[in-house]
């Protein structure tokens, strides 16, 4: 499934700076034990029977070299009932892996999915329930302190995000404590501004952005691999449908599944070639000799 910016953006910011679920947990008040770094782990949990079980992310905190809790970081648009099933079978590989406490962290984009996300899930043995660790974008921790923003710009980054979606006057506060750290970086710090303004498209957003004179060109944005892989699959889906217009018009027949490998294609060299021989074949065929 591609990626989407909804879905990536936090993936993202984590990807950066794995303690970032630190942060996360410590603001749901959940325990963290002490640990002098934070490392990416595999997301892969597929065994040898055929069905295939990855995490969105996996981030391992060590103390003096040695795993002391793992996390299994997963980001959730929308519910989906066969997690209840998935979840336990990341966290049981996890913790036989890394032997180590493992804690299963659900970001939801919004309320209602967190609230369903939440739902205790019932191992079927006495006593033995698994109680995910949700939050959404309300709980993000509110970055207004300048030195935090510099400290951990990845959660200022996140911070800016969910108060910017959210508007108000709260949202000014945090963006511009997120604007000053941005616009003065420190040293070899990743700037986050296209992720940020990408994600914040709403008309509240943009008046947010208007007034602290925030400007991000298009060749700013698409420096970020997030925003660069959204905008070439949108361009790829606009081919596809450009490939089948063209048959279309030229009445040339494309059966049905034609048309789902047509529109699966998200190759932007494999569409141009087959909108220039679309222009001239005699069947659908000759679009793939």
């Amino acid at each position: 499934m591609t990626p989407t910016l909804e879905h990536e953006y936090l993936l993202e910011l984590v990807r950066n700076r794995p303690s970032l679920v630190v942060s996360l947990l410590t603001n749901m008040k959940i325990e963290v034990p002490c640990f002098d770094d934070a490392q990416l782990g595999n997301c892969d949990f597929t065994d040898i029977q055929p069905t295939e079980f990855r995490a969105d992310s996996v981030v391992t905190l060590l103390h003096q070299g040695k795993p002391v809790t793992a996390v299994v970081l997963e980001v959730q648009r929308r519910f989906d009932k066969d997690k209840q099933w998935s979840w336990p079978v990341y966290m049981a590989t996890l913790r036989a892996r890394q032997k180590c406490p493992v804690v299963l962290l659900v970001f939801c984009v919004n309320r209602e999915t967190a609230v369903a996300c939440a739902r205790p899930i019932h191992m079927g043995h006495p006593d033995w329930v698994l109680h995910p660790c949700v939050t959404d974008l309300h709980d993000v921790p509110k970055v207004t302190d300048l030195h935090e923003a510099y400290a951990n710009p990845e959660l200022a980054a996140l911070s800016a995000i969910a108060y910017g979606i959210r508007g108000g006057d709260e949202a000014l506060e945090v963006l511009r404590t997120w604007l000053d750290a941005e616009q003065h970086p420190l040293e070899g710090q990743p700037s986050y501004a296209a992720l940020v303004y990408a994600m914040l498209s709403g008309p509240d957003a943009v008046q947010l952005f208007k007034e602290l004179n925030v400007a991000i060109g298009i060749k700013e944005a698409m420096r970020n691999p997030i925003i660069r892989e959204a905008v070439e699959y949108g361009e790829a889906k606009g081919d596809a449908k450009a490939v089948l217009r063209i048959l279309n018009r030229r009445r040339i027949p494309v059966p049905f599944e034609t048309q789902e490998r047509i529109l699966a294609c998200d190759d932007l060299a494999t569409l141009e070639t087959w909108i220039d021989r679309a222009v001239t074949a005699s069947t659908v065929e000759e679009l793939f000799d």
